[in-house]
């Protein structure tokens, strides 16, 4: 499940910056919010699913 939403971070980020030069417009604006959204539900499900260790 990691490496799933690993990938899905790393496919977002990608196609969140590139939508910056390749479209423009209300079209752009849809999909940068679409990817932002999958890149922040990714990183909180990875911050949620982190392996906690036990202080000494």
């Amino acid at each position: 499940m990691k490496a799933l939403l690993w990938l899905v971070l790393a496919i977002a980020l990608v196609a969140n910056i590139s939508t910056s030069f390749a479209f423009d417009g209300v079209q752009q604006v849809l999909i940068s919010v679409c990817t932002g959204i999958a890149t922040i539900g990714s990183g909180i499900a990875l911050f949620v699913m982190r392996e906690r260790h036990p202080q000494n």
